[in-house]
């Protein structure tokens, strides 16, 4: 047997091992949770093994079963990469802009107060929000793109339909963070949907998101970029932080919304995904 397939063996072995932690951790962290007393909607050991756990998963299996780290993307690479991190900075912001600016041509979102005293609590909330955006991205990140996204790409498949790999695994991994760990109230706020249909429409929007990461990942070969781009599109799409905004009509939000789950948003960025794609392939 060959070398070449023994690596190859290892990697899907490894990626079961990791794709099995990763969905079944939420649902055991709820159960320890509900051992010890926590209610749903608090914070409480199960979600931070939640949190933990794939990132720690990955590192084991980078370091004893085989993967290596020759595709971790942990180097920054800011100089040559400049540009991308520039718009990582920039693409949720001005997407959720756009989405927001349909609604209310639509009339199917009403902005609350354009003031510049709400505009300054708006940056003020923003800004305090990044730091633990950053800290719990760097837990998300390194096991999604650090980890899940190469270690796929390493097994020759296609691109596109690595993307959809990867996204239906991190969407199945938040399933148990909207059912037991987000505060309620920030769920209500999130969505009007029940959960027959927000639980799909969450699926759908989390692989258009893996589509855009997971090219910005290719086109850089590092997860800082990504990092930055998820940290900003938490800190500007808190749900509560929206919410005080922006006000979208009721069942609306399944049409426009800045969260992912909504038609909208599924469509932009599958639209962004496919053009990072293309760019990529043109230019090599």
């Amino acid at each position: 047997m060959s070398t070449g397939r023994q690596s190859k063996r290892s990697t899907i072995r490894n990626l079961w091992i990791f794709a099995f932690i990763a969905i079944s951790i939420g649902w055991i962290g709820r159960g320890v949770d509900s051992l010890m007393g926590t209610p749903v909607g608090e914070e409480g050991v199960g979600q931070l093994l939640w949190i933990v756990a794939p990132l720690a998963t990955a590192l084991l299996l980078r370091t004893f079963a085989g993967d290596g780290w020759r595709d971790f993307g942990l180097t920054p690479e800011l100089k040559e990469h400049s540009g991308w991190y520039l718009l990582a900075l920039v693409l949720f912001p001005l997407s959720a802009a756009f989405i927001v600016f349909t609604g209310v041509v639509t009339g199917l979102t009403t902005l609350q107060d354009l003031s510049l005293a709400r505009a300054g609590v708006f940056l003020h909330l923003f800004l305090i929000a990044l730091a633990p955006s950053f800290v719990k991205n760097i837990f998300e990140e390194f096991a999604w793109r650090g980890y899940l996204a190469p270690r796929i790409s390493s097994l020759v498949l296609s691109d596109l339909l690595g993307h959809v790999l990867v996204g239906v695994v991190w969407a199945a991994w938040h399933i148990p963070y909207y059912l037991f760990f987000l505060d309620r109230a920030a769920f209500a706020a999130y969505t009007s949907q029940g959960p027959t249909l927000f639980f799909p429409m969450l699926f759908a929007g989390v692989i258009a998101m893996a589509l855009v990461y997971g090219e910005i990942r290719l086109l850089t070969g590092s997860v800082w970029p990504v990092m930055l781009l998820h940290t900003v599109s938490n800190a500007v799409g808190n749900p509560l932080l929206l919410h005080d905004f922006i006000r979208v009509a009721p069942g609306a939000d399944i049409y426009l919304s800045p969260a992912p789950g909504s038609i909208g948003s599924i469509i932009l960025n599958c639209a962004i995904g496919f053009w990072l794609y293309r760019f990529r392939k043109r230019t090599g």
